[in-house]
């Protein structure tokens, strides 16, 4: 009983002291700092006391100190009764438990940076990147040698397509924490994001050797191989991380969506097994992952073999697997689409005349994913005068942004964009091509950026950048439709995973490059992919003609360009243009009706088109 008291005794002790001195930190940091560290000395699991120590040895301009008090800070609150079942709470993903908790916490300790990481990883975990963000940067301003806190802000800018912030970042976590493999890993996958390929396989290579048996190092290693065109190096590891790991079912896909390889039999009856050993009703994210990459590559596998049915069940599958995770209505974009429509008019582009940032530096070819704009970037980049980078994604960053500034939501950025002042037009430019330029690695004065997709912000793109060129690649509907569904992206194609919707956002696409031709005649250049297919050089000149090029040979011989290239069609552009891609949905047939009933009379009139 005498114990109890005296420990209860000692607590109160500990709580006025800590309160004396933290009132002595801002006149008297010198004898708070003695203060403190008699504290400390009492009860070495404080964390307040740390921080209160680390605010006054900075005030008395000793950093490397405060950093130390600062990290001890964050070791104590392991200590800590509240933080451990935050931290429970957080590990079992329970974020309804943990939020109110970490609210509490901070609303009684507004300093606590190991709250603050917490609340950030909280905020990231539900996709709110701009608020972990601040939240990120907030604790570094508190304690900035918080290594944990300054990798999460890497990874969060890194999501949010900031590379080069991010590897400003990582390299102060390695300067921070040493040698550690996860940071290492990021930053590699960060120099592949800006062109740093180089620089990214060495550091892959240094990594596999140090980590032999690390499944998910050997497959970035192999995806940043393909990248450049090491397609025999790429396989390898691909297959080195199967040896390890045989239902990673991201490596299956990444062979299969090299396109130039077939799968064999014994290929198909691994995948067969390693989906077998999978249980169907769990609800984990990495098995669900391991199962729909699976039903992807089994898909390829099918096709591989002659048996659509086998192939056709196997996409649908990973197709339905994949549209589970997402949140995507296709209304949405039809939505975008009329709103674009109506106030994208003639007299709106006359009233805007001149506006929008001059350069004409950008080439953007746009239009739907795999439909020949990674063909038509080849032959370009073969061009003296014309740099291929990337699928950038600035453009639909800078609309969604302005959109959610205008009205809460990105999806107003059409009327964003009308609000829009002569001043903004051009700031929206020139902050395009400065987000753009660490992609530019040659002294050539014009540069692609072929993110498909921009294809719905073509009117914002002829607003901020009036002089740009811009390419509409153009397939067949049921070849480019059928291509995405049998396409699994890593990201941002939510409408490719079903049928109906792929067919509706073609219609969309198409609906809205008929306006722009309509209101902008002659603005935006299209390349019908058979056309190209059937006389490459004539299309090619009238390529070139459009963005007052010269005729160059080398754009014939595109083949030979090493160019590093990230998109699915990379093998393919190695190769001299063929016709393999062509008209692959026919074995499928019988099972596309709602992709043709969603297209309707695009199927009859293509290439031609509706002009309203």
């Amino acid at each position: 009983m005498m114990s109890d008291t005296s420990s209860c005794t000692d607590s109160l002790s500990t709580v006025k002291r800590l309160a004396v001195a933290r009132a002595l930190v801002a006149d008297n940091p010198g004898e708070a700092v003695n203060q403190l560290r008699q504290i400390i000395k009492m009860d070495p699991h404080n964390a307040q006391t740390y921080r209160a120590l680390g605010r006054a040895l900075r005030s008395l301009g000793d950093a490397t100190q405060a950093e130390e008090a600062e990290i001890a800070a964050v070791r104590a609150t392991a200590f800590d009764p509240q933080m451990v079942e935050i931290a429970d709470a957080m590990l079992a993903n329970d974020l309804p438990t943990a939020e109110p908790l970490l609210r509490a916490r901070l609303k009684s300790q507004p300093f606590d940076v190991a709250a603050i990481r917490l609340m950030a990883e909280l905020a990231a975990r539900i996709g709110r990147l701009k608020d972990s963000e601040t939240l990120l940067s907030r604790a570094l301003e508190l304690a900035p040698a918080f290594g944990a806190a300054r990798a999460n802000l890497a990874t969060v800018l890194y999501k949010q397509n900031r590379f080069e912030e991010s590897l400003e970042q990582l390299n102060l976590v390695l300067q921070l924490e040493g040698d550690n493999p996860s940071h290492r890993n990021l930053k590699a996958a960060a120099l592949g994001r800006i062109g740093g390929y180089d620089e990214a396989i060495e550091l892959y290579a240094e990594l596999v050797e140090r980590y032999p048996d690390h499944a998910k190092l050997w497959m970035s290693y192999g995806h940043m191989l393909k990248t450049v065109g090491q397609l025999k190096n790429s396989i390898a590891a691909y297959r080195r991380a199967l040896e390890i790991q045989p239902e990673l079912g991201e490596v299956w896909w990444s062979l299969a969506n090299l396109k130039t390889i077939r799968f064999n039999p014994a290929d198909l009856a691994a995948m067969e097994k390693q989906l077998q050993l999978l249980p169907v009703d769990s609800e984990d994210e990495e098995t669900l992952s391991h199962r729909l990459h699976l039903h992807f590559a089994l898909g390829k596998a099918g096709e591989d073999k002659g048996d659509a049915a086998l192939s056709f069940s196997n996409y649908v599958e990973g197709n339905r697997l994949r549209a589970e995770q997402l949140d995507y209505d296709s209304k949405d974009t039809s939505i975008q689409v009329d709103q674009a429509i109506a106030t994208f008019t003639e007299g709106f582009f006359e009233g805007r005349n001149g506006c929008g940032d001059q350069s004409p530096d950008p080439i953007f070819i746009l239009g739907m994913p795999r439909a020949g704009s990674t063909l038509i970037e080849q032959i370009l980049a073969s061009h003296s005068a014309i740099e291929g980078t990337m699928e950038l994604p600035d453009i639909p960053a800078m609309a969604l942004g302005a959109g959610r500034e205008f009205g809460g939501h990105g999806h107003h950025w059409v009327d964003a964009v009308a609000a829009m002042d002569e001043d903004k037009l051009a700031q929206l430019g020139a902050n395009f091509l400065n987000k753009t330029a660490v992609q530019r690695k040659s002294d050539k004065p014009f540069y692609i950026d072929k993110l498909p997709n921009n294809w719905l912000y073509t009117a914002f793109i002829m607003l901020i950048l009036p002089n740009a060129k811009i390419i509409d690649a153009r397939r067949h509907p049921l070849d480019c439709c059928f291509s995405n569904f049998r396409q699994h992206f890593a990201k941002g194609q939510p409408f490719s995973y079903d049928l109906e919707t792929i067919g509706q956002y073609y219609s969309d696409y198409v609906r809205m490059m008929a306006h722009i031709d309509a209101v902008q005649p002659g603005r935006v250049h299209r390349v019908i992919h058979e056309a190209l297919v059937d006389d490459p050089e004539a299309e090619v000149r009238s390529m070139l003609a459009y963005l007052g090029q010269p005729f160059e040979p080398e754009c014939l011989s595109f083949y030979k360009n090493d160019r590093a290239v990230r998109t699915a069609s990379s093998e393919q552009v190695r190769k001299p243009i063929n016709r393999d891609g062509m008209q692959q949905w026919k074995p499928y047939e019988q099972w596309l009706n709602p992709m043709k009933n969603a297209l309707g009379d695009l199927l009859t009139s293509y290439p031609e088109f509706p002009s309203g």
